[in-house]
């Protein structure tokens, strides 16, 4: 339900205004002025403030500045151009002239309190964003990403055109979202196109638009992707994958600021800054051909390399720990945590999906899990050295097994002196995933050593 707020020093409007707002839903609160307002309320907690400009003390429009964020509605009987302005002026979100019609206050009141909501949602929406994409401070501390943190603080501030290369799954959408986030382009979108998943034939409509009957099937003209991205940032991800002809026209872009739809011979101003990412080696591309070098160069005005997972050091830990935190709110589960052998595991895993791979892995993990801890085989991730961690037995398994086979040897070779507590312990899993693992692999439990 929302709050309103009345100021307004004429008992009979006050009073008037209350019982219309009641009457529809609202919970409304009344103050003769200003400073009485804010001795009996927190101004803060309210969705709404509608005030009279006119009031004993200061004037209405001096709680704009006592409750910030708040909208405020200005009430005035002087109905003239210059009040609303003034009012506009100092914040407030509105005006209404007195005498008004009760209807009309409930429609720019209801109108208000949407645009209210909105906002708020926007805010949350941002913040959940900043969370999933954390663009102030990237998780790591290794030395090469302490210096892609530098480059992307550097650099952000500027229109210059980045080239971010790295491994398929390293975050290279990441970076460029925070070299977006940290620029004066903030305000405005963030266009995100994937070149390699677009077909050829269509990539460079979608890119720079096209004109009624340009080619088959173009029934009405079109804005491209670059048009869209008007005033903020254009991340081109997998430039690799660009068609020869799409570079011509993007080296337009990069050298004039101006495009050309598809079918048009007039050219268009536009105002964007370009992003590029490719795991391919484009210096070997330009050598084959199959990239335009003058191309290259204008994209490599400032050039950012993000390391694999595998190089990262003690960074995977602690990314898989903020994944881990980020996944499980995400699907409104309980806190959970990583169990030593788990913690060995991604450690000595290669990831060759890099951090996609882990956050994927994480997913899995959280979904399946049924109490508090992450383990192993949860992850569902090959890894020779968790075996040797697992094991104490003298007939360790062959290295080379996946870990089913490796379960199945394990738990047939040392069921009949352990219990399945400390079976479960070893495994580094609960009794219950070891019952359920038994289930599902068809291994009877042995007759005795049970508990």
């Amino acid at each position: 339900m929302s709050q309103i707020l009345i100021i307004e020093d004429e008992s009979v409007i006050r009073a008037a205004v209350e019982r219309l707002l009641t009457r529809r839903g609202y919970k409304v609160s009344s103050a003769e002025s200003v400073e009485e307002a804010e001795q009996k309320y927190d101004l803060q907690s309210f969705n709404l403030i509608l005030t009279d400009v006119r009031l004993p003390g200061v004037p209405g429009t001096e709680v704009i500045h006592r409750a910030p964020g708040v909208p405020v509605l200005i009430m005035t009987s002087y109905a003239s151009v210059r009040s609303a302005v003034d009012s506009m002026k100092k914040g407030a979100i509105d005006y209404i002239a007195k005498p008004f019609d009760h209807d009309e206050l409930v429609l720019l009141i209801e109108r208000t309190l949407k645009q209210e909501k909105l906002g708020r949602k926007t805010e949350v929406l941002k913040s959940e964003l900043n969370k999933s994409y954390p663009v102030d401070g990237m998780v790591g501390k290794c030395p090469a990403m302490q210096e892609v943190c530098r480059r992307v603080t550097k650099v952000a501030p500027t229109d210059s055109t980045v080239l971010i290369l790295g491994e398929s799954g390293t975050g290279k959408e990441l970076v460029a979202r925070a070299l977006h986030e940290q620029s004066l382009r903030k305000d405005a979108p963030i266009i995100t196109v994937n070149c390699a998943a677009i077909p050829e034939t269509l990539i460079e409509s979608e890119l720079f638009g096209h004109e009624k009957g340009a080619f088959t099937g173009a029934d009405s003209a079109r804005t491209g992707l670059i048009e869209a991205a008007e005033g903020g940032t254009l991340f081109l991800d997998e430039i690799g994958e660009l068609p020869l002809a799409a570079q011509a026209r993007l080296l337009r872009v990069l050298q004039n600021g101006e495009i050309r739809r598809v079918g048009s011979e007039q050219s268009r101003l536009v105002d964007v800054r370009l992003i590029a990412a490719t795991h391919r080696d484009l210096k070997q591309r330009v050598q084959e051909g199959e990239f335009r070098s003058d191309l290259y160069f204008r994209l490599r005005v400032v050039e950012l390399n993000l390391p694999p997972l595998r190089d990262r050091g003690a960074d995977v830990v602690e990314l898989a720990t903020f994944l881990l935190e980020k996944t499980r709110k995400q699907l409104n589960r309980a806190p959970m945590t990583l169990n030593q052998a788990a913690i060995d595991t991604i450690t000595t895993y290669s990831w060759p999906g890099n951090v996609r791979e882990l956050e994927n892995a994480l997913e899995r993990a959280v979904i399946l899990c049924e109490e508090d801890l992450i383990t192993p085989d949860l992850l569902a991730i090959e890894s020779a050295h968790s075996a040797d961690s697992l094991t104490m037995s003298a007939s360790t398994p062959s290295g080379d097994l996946s870990l089913e086979a490796y379960f199945r040897q394990f738990v047939l070779e040392n069921q009949d002196h352990m219990t399945e507590t400390e079976l479960a312990k070893r495994l580094g899993i609960s009794r219950k995933a070891l019952w359920e693992r038994r289930q599902r692999f068809g291994i009877p439990r042995a007759k005795k050593g049970a508990s």
